[in-house]
Formats: structure tokens, sequence, C-alpha cells
């Protein structure tokens, strides 16, 4: 009897690839990266108390950024599946394991999931007299800035706009999930978010840097018209303000200024680009920077506990 609702290996196989697929569109990696600065924000913003007084509130917006960008990435593959006929063909459109029209479904499921998860957050904290209009704003604003990046305006394609766009929308997560606990007013998370926002825009002008050839005759980047040594300088002047947003809660903010010694690791990693950067080692100042942003999120979080 069993048997006759057993699958067939073939087609669990089958089904279980079709699912990697759909996961690979969304790229899990990217995805949750984002997310995990959602329940960052709230504890920077409220300290421990959100897990027991918000953590359904904080638990629907990291789904939402989720499915947010999973659907931000979809949207991007079902653009540039041509591209990527050439440039990864093995990504799921070009090889056809997903066909156009699923991952269009598959994005506006994504979108109404994402959605869903906001409006249910927000509808939450009405509920308990908070205010839910900050949430409401960043996340329409995010959705304004992903669709003008790749799909509108096309921002991604016009240099340093582009840059600030995507770092916009990287450094408000911090802010989306200090709003799901309707803390947005705090000093700490504001600095936070200035930390992201200025390491991201001078990772995405390394990048372009790195990128100047391929992207030619494609995108107008930064380094095609500011020239690749004055970019890199520009780059090195942002995490410059990076580490200013890095140093202001120890000065004039939530801690003490001896505590600062806890961004010792990210402080070294980002004052020591300047040689790199000056020898055009662009992929490793790239992969730097990222590293020293994720030591200065660390940073803050021992410094909470010390």
């Amino acid at each position: 009897m069993n048997q006759r609702y057993q699958i067939p290996p073939a087609t669990a196989i089958s089904m279980a690839a079709n699912v990697r697929a759909y996961l690979e569109l969304m790229r899990l990696k990217n995805v949750f990266l984002a997310a995990i600065t959602v329940p960052l924000g709230a504890q920077f913003a409220i300290g421990d108390s959100w897990i027991d007084k918000y953590l359904i509130e904080v638990l629907l917006q990291v789904m939402a950024v989720i499915f947010f960008i999973g659907a931000g990435n979809t949207m991007n593959d079902i653009k540039d599946c041509e591209i990527d006929k050439t440039a990864h063909p093995n990504r799921p459109l070009p090889s056809k394991q997903v066909s156009i029209e699923n991952a269009k479904i598959f994005t506006w499921v994504l979108w109404i999931a994402s959605f869903s998860c906001m409006g249910y957050g927000a509808y939450r904290l009405s509920e308990s007299g908070m205010s839910w209009i900050p949430l409401a704003v960043i996340y329409f604003t995010a959705v304004l800035l992903m669709l003008s990046y790749d799909h509108g305006p096309k921002t991604k394609n016009s240099g340093l706009i582009g840059n600030v766009s995507i770092s916009l929308m990287v450094g408000a997560v911090i802010l989306y999930g200090s709003s799901s606990v309707s803390a947005i007013e705090s000093n700490l998370v504001w600095w936070t978010a200035g930390v992201v926002f200025f390491t991201n825009l001078a990772r995405e002008i390394v990048k372009d840097c790195q990128d100047m050839e391929s992207d030619e005759g494609i995108r107008n980047t930064l380094p095609m018209t500011f020239g690749l040594q004055n970019s890199r300088m520009l780059a090195y002047v942002i995490i410059m303000a990076a580490l200013v947003c890095l140093y202001m809660p120890y000065w004039k903010g939530s801690f003490e200024f001896g505590q600062l010694f806890f961004q010792t690791p990210a402080i070294l990693l980002l004052i020591t680009l300047n040689g790199p950067l000056y020898n055009g080692d662009d992929v490793l100042v790239a992969s730097r920077i990222r590293i020293a942003m994720l030591l200065g999120l660390i940073g803050f979080i021992i410094t909470m506990y010390v």
C-alpha cells in the first residue's frame, strides 16, 4: 500500500534539483548575509529585550528581507538571461533549469511574501501602540531604489549614483531592523548604518575599478570618467568616513572611549588599505573591506556585552 505512494528516486532527485535551482536564483548566501543585519539593528537599538518582547516582529522582517532580496536577485537574472548565456551559462535560467515564465511567477510569489511579512509586522506594531511608519517608509524606499537600480532609470549604469543607491539599500537594513521594534531614533543604529553604507560604497567603487575593462561599453562607471587612481583615492576617503562612523559611538555615543579597543581589528584593516589601493590590488581591497565591515559589527556586539 505504501509503495503506491512512494516518490520514484528519479523524480525525487529532479524535484531536489529544481528546488536548488530556485534557491540559486535567490542567491541565498547574499540573502542571509543581509538578513542577519535585521536582528543586529534591533539589538543595537534596544539590546537583548527584543528577544523577549519583539521576537515575532523581528523574525517577520528577517523573512521580509529574505524574500525582498530574493525577488530582486531573480528579477536581475531574468533581465540578464541573454548575457548570462555567455558569461554564466550554468546559472538556472541560461541552463534552462528554470524557465523564464516560472522565474517570473517565482518573483511575484517572493514579492507578495515579502510585502505580507512587512505588512503584518507593521500591523503588530500598530496594535501595540508603536510607530509602524518608519518600517513602511524604509521598505518602500528600498523597493524604489532596487527598481531604479536595475529596471527603471538603471542607476546601475550611472557610475557613482548607482554605487550610492546600492549602498543605501545595504545600510538601510540596519535601520530596518531597528524600525521593526519601533526604535529608529537610536544613535548607535544610525552610526552603524553609516559604517555599513560607507564601507559598502567604497567597496562598490573598488569593484568598478576591478571590472573596468569588462564594463566597457555596458556601464558608465566612476573609474571610466574619474580615472582609476582618482577613484581608488576617493574610495580611501570614503573608508575614512566609515572610520569616523565607527569611532563616534565611543566618543559621543552609547559606549565608553576605552571600549574602542574592541574595534582595533576593523580599524587596522581599513587604515592599511592605502597601500593595496595605490598598487591597484582591487580584489584584495574589496575582500578586506567586507571583512572589516563584519569585524566592525562584531566589535559593536562585543562592546555591548563588556
